[in-house]
């Protein structure tokens, strides 16, 4: 069969996004072309966002390569599938201008996987895949009702039973050259102008944590660690074709001693999200001569009843992981402490503990109003089971609850529900 995976061209006008809104490697798309093409396939992507194509281009590559199935995805990028707009509006658009071009059409991303059914009305597709699709693409050739993790309309509807991919057996990532200087984005650079391309890529899937707020129950859950040596061969190919500063998107980078002297046999910058409370100031230190340039270090909450609120498992005091914020800030350009807006900081003590972050060169954010995604346990906190109505359920608690947003957001965003007729309303 012949596959076209189609990333659209996203935009985000009233969103409550969290992301950021540059272009980025679509490592779920990578990894399902090499899976597919194992599997005697052919596969296509097209990346409508990281090469800036319209309807007529997509539609004109689309039936120059006449695919037997066209997968869609839900979230701009596997990085942020955890964190993707609430709203279907851009696949809804999509997949309704390329219907002409396409047959089977396939939904992939966290609403397929977390609301299959509902993902599947408001798309108009054929099937959805629920978790990690790389190794599910292919079973689509056979019967559906055989693969739990596929759910489609008709008489072929099964089970809900999201896929964890085997993250042993997906392949190194090899992307052309003219994709990789196509990417100029550096994700979370702040210490220098990039001179070079930037690029993406994982060195293990998951999280060993349950935090509340974390939107992973239904993909990227249970932690799996790549191979060190399929990593380090993905890396040198990047580095081969220019590729300057390269962002880890694991859910958690934990500290790997054996990876990171490995690093600092390479020259490249790179940047992690993580928890600093993982780390060692042997580590640290380590981290920083490894070639890491910024580090995303959750803290949430500035009370140790606020983290357990959110169930950090934290084992470090308020106290401590200031500390250890500062002590990596003396090996590593950028580092950022989280937090996110819980009932039980005091709006007096976050500014000052911000405030003596800052003054050792550790930048700490405003506290952010986060979303209750469905598939988080806040989300089941709330409401419980999630439901075909999850995410306006959601959006309506979220706009009801906060007058102000994150700075990355656009004005007031729009209900859900007007964001997605005005989609259709496009059509």
């Amino acid at each position: 069969m012949k596959f076209a995976l189609v990333n659209p061209l996203w935009s985000f006008e009233h969103s409550i996004y969290f992301g950021c809104r540059e272009p980025h490697l679509p490592l779920e798309f990578g990894y399902s072309k090499r899976v597919l093409e194992a599997a005697g396939h052919e596969a296509i992507i097209i990346d409508a966002t990281l090469d800036d194509l319209d309807f007529p281009e997509v539609r004109k590559r689309l039936k120059d390569f006449r695919p037997d199935c066209t997968v869609f995805t839900t979230a701009p990028s596997y990085l942020f599938w955890r964190c993707a707009p609430p709203e279907l509006r851009v696949p809804q658009l999509w997949i309704h201008e390329l219907r002409e071009v396409t047959s089977i059409r396939i939904a992939v991303g966290p609403h397929a996987s977390t609301t299959p059914g509902a993902t599947l009305k408001k798309l108009d597709v054929d099937a959805v895949v629920l978790g990690e699709c790389e190794e599910i693409l292919p079973d689509l050739c056979g019967d559906w009702s055989k693969n739990p993790a596929i759910r489609s309309r008709g008489d072929r509807v099964t089970g809900a039973v999201p896929h964890a991919s085997d993250m042993t057996a997906l392949p190194a990532l090899s992307w052309t050259p003219e994709i990789i200087q196509r990417h100029l984005h550096h994700h979370h650079r702040f210490d220098a102008v990039p001179t070079g391309p930037g690029a993406e890529m994982e060195a293990s899937r998951g999280c060993p944590y349950h935090c509340t707020f974390c939107a992973k129950d239904n993909f990227r859950n249970d932690y799996r660690k790549r191979p060190r040596s399929v990593i380090l061969a993905e890396l040198d190919q990047l580095l081969q074709n220019g590729v300057e500063y390269v962002y880890f998107i694991d859910e958690i980078f934990l500290p790997d001693r054996q990876l990171l002297e490995e690093f600092t046999q390479r020259r490249f910058k790179f940047g992690i999200q993580t928890r600093i409370d993982l780390w060692k100031e042997d580590m640290l230190e380590l981290l920083g001569r490894s070639g890491c340039v910024s580090v995303e270090a959750g803290v949430e909450s500035i009370s140790e009843e606020g983290r357990a609120y959110l169930d950090k498992k934290c084992r470090l005091s308020t106290s401590s992981l200031s500390e250890r914020l500062i002590y990596a800030k003396k090996f590593i350009p950028f580092v950022q402490g989280n937090l996110i807006q819980v009932d039980h900081d005091s709006k007096l003590e976050i500014e000052s503990w911000r405030s003596r972050l800052q003054a050792h060169g550790v930048w700490a954010n405003e506290p952010v109003p986060l979303f209750p995604y469905p598939g988080s346990p806040d989300y089941t906190r709330l409401w419980g089971a999630v439901d075909d109505y999850a995410w306006e359920r959601a959006h309506e608690y979220y706009l009801s609850k906060h007058r102000s947003f994150s700075d990355i957001q656009d004005g007031q965003p729009f209900p859900l529900v007007q964001l997605e007729l005005s989609s259709a309303s496009d059509k």
